[in-house]
Order: structure tokens, then sequence, then C-alpha cells
């Protein structure tokens, strides 16, 4: 049976593994626009990268409201939902020091700045998300 996941759980499901989330955002003509991240969770927000000339970064900057799937693929299955309000900050110290801690996670501290480098430079947004609202589900087929 589905288990409703509390803040802890959903907290430490996110931000296991080198699970992408999958963003969603708005479109000038109010259609949805989904596209995979890498992010990190700092406290109760979300923080990625994403370039300010992006369809992503271009939404963002327009219209704040997202939506965050993370999920997991395999059996028992699980995921988390998060809607929120995203905040854009061109700083590009900030843009590299939130690059290379999420290139820590997704490839490991030795090529951490490398990817640093090459994802956080001048354009580049870093984007945090306040969570307003969270749907968190695990164990879906037990």
């Amino acid at each position: 049976m589905a288990k409703t996941m509390m803040k802890s759980e959903w907290h430490g499901f996110v931000s296991e593994g080198t699970r992408t989330a999958k963003l969603s955002t708005v479109r000038a003509d109010g259609s949805p626009h989904v596209a995979p991240v890498w992010f990190l969770l700092d406290g109760d927000e979300v923080v990625f990268n994403t370039g300010a000339g992006t369809v992503k970064g271009r939404n963002l900057a327009r219209d704040s409201r997202v939506a965050i799937c993370v999920d997991d693929e395999q059996p028992p299955f699980g995921f988390v939902l998060l809607h929120g309000q995203a905040e854009l900050s061109d700083d590009p110290e900030q843009a590299l020091h939130w690059a290379t801690r999420i290139a820590a996670r997704y490839m490991g501290e030795e090529q951490a700045e490398e990817f640093g480098r090459r994802n956080g430079t001048p354009g580049e947004l870093t984007v945090r998300v306040r969570v307003s609202k969270a749907v968190a589900l695990s164990n879906l087929t037990d």
C-alpha cells in the first residue's frame, strides 16, 4: 500500500543518489514545458542552474511558478512532487558555487570543479525554488 512520506523522508528521497528532477515551467502561451535538471536541496529549497537564454530560463524570468517531480523508477516505486516559486540570481560567483556543488552530486568530487566551471559561467542563473506544497508517496506497488 502506498505510503505518504513525511518531510524528512521526502528530503532524503530527493537527495538520494543522482536522481534528476523534472522541472515544469509555464510557457508564454500558458502551456507547460518540462525539462530534466540536476539539483540540490538547500534546507527546504531546491537549487539548480540554467542558462538565462534557455526555454526554462526565459519561462522562469517571466513566470516564477514551477512544479518539480523526482521519482524512483524501480519497484516499489515512489515520487515527490513539489510546487513553488522560483527566485533567480545572475550573480556569477553564486552560479559557480552552486554549479560546482551540484556537479559533485552528479559527477563526483573529482570532476566537480571541471563541471562547475563549465556550468557556472556568465549567463547562467542560479534558481532557488521555495517549496509551497509537497506530495510525496513511496511503496506504490507494495
